[in-house]
């Protein structure tokens, strides 16, 4: 009895230390994925990188290691959706700043609003000027906060960041969001354009698309915390398990979503078999060729796959 009872322990502490390795290394690791879209609105290729859930991280000094993939890649944009710090008193959040400092230093840079930046900018009595600290130093580095509001890009693109209430960030349940609601809140889509939209919280995909977003932007999931086979993710920040929405491509009509997995965390620091993402998206126009990727680019493109 004594010697399966050992047995016992000796296989329960090789897997602790098994799963406590994996979350080292995937903490502090992140992968390429990237997407090849088309639309007939577009007039000419647009190439980004999105960013999400980056939660202060640095990998590496000066997020060194993160703006070296970016530059290889070469994108004509930053996109970050959201949570790129974390919200709590004195948080830090020098890691997001000097990254966003860098990156609009050679690129666009456009910010949208997640669940901790709502956060910090709205409950005032919690967390005192960290926002407007926050934004004067977003502002200063050139990005283009988006709070509910457009840019255009001249290849017929018009960009939405969307800002959510609390409400629909509320655990164990999915709040009803009506059509109304991103009308009065966003504005009506001009479907002429081809509508990409920051929106941090993916559980509303249908919504977005019946407002008329081409491509959708999210994040906030951490690609489930822990991933399994064939399950996926295993729990969302509304402490569902095995969300529908975990990571990856969905579609929805004529509507994508492309949701990141994140770089970072926060509250509970895991990631099982889910290393962080840096996602590149490339959009064409619809009847424009295949371009014929070389060196950096094809090995990426090998490895991750491109998809239509």
């Amino acid at each position: 009895m004594n010697d399966w009872l050992f047995i016992l322990i000796a296989i329960v502490c090789g897997l602790a230390c098994f799963f406590l390795l994996v979350m080292v290394i995937d903490g502090n690791r992140f992968r390429l994925v990237s997407y090849h879209l088309k639309s007939k609105k577009i007039n000419k290729p647009y190439r980004f990188v999105l960013l999400a859930d980056l939660h202060n991280k640095s990998y590496g000094r000066g997020n060194e290691k993160l703006l070296e993939r970016i530059r290889h890649l070469q994108p004509e944009a930053i996109f970050m959706a959201g949570d790129m710090l974390t919200a709590k008193a004195g948080c830090a959040y020098d890691n997001t700043i000097d990254l966003i400092n860098s990156l609009s230093a050679d690129y666009p840079v456009y910010f949208s609003m997640g669940n901790h930046e709502s956060r910090l900018c709205n409950r005032r009595e919690a967390y005192g000027d960290l926002w407007d600290a926050f934004e004067e130093k977003l502002t200063e580095a050139g990005a283009v906060l988006l709070r509910n509001q457009q840019q255009k890009t001249k290849e017929n693109i018009q960009i939405s960041g969307l800002e959510i209430d609390r409400r629909f960030y509320a655990h164990f349940k999915l709040e009803l969001m009506s059509q109304e609601y991103l009308n009065q809140t966003l504005g009506k889509a001009d479907r002429s354009r081809y509508q990409i939209l920051l929106a941090h919280n993916p559980d509303y995909f249908d919504r977005y698309a019946a407002w008329g977003a081409d491509l959708v932007l999210a994040g906030h999931v951490h690609g489930g915390i822990m991933r399994l086979p064939l399950l996926g993710g295993v729990i969302s920040p509304a402490l569902k398990l095995f969300p529908s929405y975990d990571g990856g491509m969905f579609r929805q009509g004529e509507s994508v979503m492309i949701l990141s997995r994140g770089l970072g965390m926060h509250t509970l620091p895991v990631r099982i078999f889910n290393p962080g993402e840096l996602v590149l998206i490339t959009l064409s126009p619809e009847n424009s060729p295949e371009k014929k990727k070389s060196g950096y680019n094809a090995r990426w493109r090998k490895e991750n796959g491109t998809v239509h």
